[in-house]
């Protein structure tokens, strides 16, 4: 019954186990542990009190399979997730195109549509004045020359709405 005054790093080399299972296995049993004069810890233990036998790779091993085939599983799963999450990033991209184009249709439309009042507000203002400008020395020649040029800005402004749509 000799008490020994070992480290961790000692214990489990005595034990042929690691150093944490070591400590580990010191805090279990409740062993009486000091620190030594350089800071590591000292447990006092009796080796031949202790009946610690390490479990056999064989059954560590087995469990380690069933770990890795859940861990397979689940890199499986990942990558399901993962494509799936790719293809709805595809989707809301082509959807955002979609919706970016219609919405510089629709600002080209309200502009169209603007010019296109403003070119009626300008003819019908012509036709309830008569055709005239209300000066005496309008003609018959002066009307139909301000109708020309209204027409003209009409055409002008449907080929510039064709062009930029």
């Amino acid at each position: 019954m000799a008490t020994e005054t070992l480290t961790y790093a000692e214990l489990g080399a005595c034990l042929t186990i690691s150093p944490k299972a070591a400590r580990s296995l010191a805090k279990r049993l409740r062993l009486p542990c000091s620190l030594s004069e350089d800071g590591k810890a000292l447990v006092s233990v009796d080796l031949s009190e202790i009946r610690h036998r390490p479990r056999s790779p064989g059954r560590r091993e087995a469990g380690n399979d069933a770990v890795s085939a859940r861990i397979a599983t689940l890199q499986a799963e990942v990558a399901r997730l993962a494509a799936t999450a790719a293809g709805h990033r595809a989707d809301f991209e082509r959807e955002r195109e979609r919706a970016d184009r219609l919405m510089v249709e629709l600002q080209q439309a309200n502009a169209d549509t603007m010019a296109a009042r403003e070119a009626t507000a300008r003819l019908e203002g012509f036709l309830r004045a008569g055709g005239k400008s209300g000066g005496p020395t309008d003609s018959l020649a002066s009307g139909a020359r301000r109708l020309g040029h209204l027409a003209a800005d009409l055409v002008a402004a449907d080929r510039k709405g064709k062009a930029a749509g």
